[in-house]
């Protein structure tokens, strides 16, 4: 058996579907009694290799992002095959949204993992041609494919209600946060929040930003607890994504960008330890597939407000203050109660901590291969 893993999203994302590949890349060799060969569509000027990997073997097509997405579509819609860029594939793993034609005898396996479908849900969060990309070429992708993984029951519940995809050919397969999203020594703790010249006190979001983040309304909450708590800032640990410019308009109307804080690129070693000197991290989206954020700010040992919206739920059990989505008013007040509670910081920390060694990528790794 050859098996290929599609690192597309791996090699060319730094967060989100990136993270997942890189991470579910590195669990799953270690398992494998076979090396698996390595498959990417090389992006000129963004591309970056995957680091600590063994060699492999490795294909890639050089078309770039929107003439790779086309030709895999046009190759599904047409009933093509591309096996020539994968040389003796028996089995293909598709890691995101996207899953090359081998539509050809002899057969090969085709897996693919859908993360969400916030732009069938949401689709005034993304850009139109996105969106009647996704729109149009997902069913038949998600239709094509052999089996389906889906990172959260949400996920799932979705593809069913959605696509009528049957049940069976799902399977759900969790996340984690890497093994060094831990509380930080002190030492750590004080360099990263000199290295970074974070506040005492501040509230912290994780992701780029874009719509369905719900950062414009954390902006106005915040403005709201100043006038209690003056000292409070916002950190925002994230790279433009699509459709921003609203929220950086609404800081400039709020007048609010002294008190908006953004580090720029913070790299995995040092990021627990952002997550550890915040006051309270908060995921304010009204959808995530999976929303990994929320685990790592557990994992550091940080309290998590999120909204009780999509996946949360199922993944922050009682390690999180779960709160129903509002205004900003309802924001601020969800968000001071916990930090006016002392005893119930500390009980989120813990109940967090250990909600959070639930999960593992070795665990998603004997997952997925099973």
């Amino acid at each position: 058996m050859t098996l290929y893993l599609d690192v597309s999203a791996g090699v060319n994302v730094s967060s989100g579907l990136g993270r997942y590949s890189r991470s579910l890349t590195h669990a799953l060799i270690p398992r494998l009694t076979r090396p698996p060969a390595l498959f990417y569509n090389y992006i000129e000027g963004r591309t970056k290799p995957i680091e600590g990997l063994p060699e492999l073997p490795t294909t890639r097509v050089k078309l770039g992002y929107k003439a790779w997405r086309m030709a895999v579509w046009m190759g599904q819609l047409t009933g093509r095959d591309f096996r020539r860029l994968t040389p003796g594939v028996t089995v293909f793993h598709a890691m995101e949204h996207l899953l090359m034609p081998l539509n050809h005898q002899p057969k090969v396996s085709t897996v693919m993992t859908v993360h969400d479908l916030i732009f069938e849900l949401f689709p005034e969060h993304h850009k139109r041609l996105n969106h009647v990309f996704l729109t149009r070429a997902m069913p038949l992708f998600v239709k094509r494919a052999d089996a389906i993984i889906t990172v959260s029951e949400a996920s799932k519940r979705d593809l069913i209600e959605r696509y009528g995809t049957p049940a069976e050919k799902i399977t759900v397969v969790y996340e984690a946060a890497d093994t060094h999203f831990q509380p930080p020594a002190p030492e750590k703790l004080a360099e990263v929040r000199a290295k970074y010249h974070l506040p005492e006190q501040f509230l912290l979001v994780v992701g780029a930003i874009e719509p369905r983040k719900n950062y414009s309304l954390l902006v106005e909450a915040l403005t709201i607890l100043r006038q209690k708590h003056t000292d409070l800032k916002l950190v925002v640990v994230g790279s433009k994504g699509w459709l921003y410019e609203p929220f950086f308009q609404r800081i400039k109307d709020l007048r609010a960008g002294e008190h908006v804080i953004f580090p720029g690129y913070v790299p995995d070693d040092d990021l627990p330890a952002v997550y550890s000197a915040a006051t309270i991290t908060v995921m304010a989206s009204v959808y995530e597939g999976f929303g990994l954020p929320l685990l790592e700010a557990m994992a550091s040992g940080t309290p998590v407000v999120a909204n009780q919206v999509s996946c949360f739920p199922e993944i922050a059990g009682d390690g999180a203050f779960l709160v129903e989505p509002g205004s900003a008013t309802e924001m601020a007040g969800d968000i001071l109660a916990l930090i006016n509670q002392e005893p119930l910081r500390q009980t989120l920390i813990n109940t967090g901590l250990a909600r959070a060694t639930q999960f593992s990528w070795r665990k998603t790794a004997k997952e997925t291969l099973e």
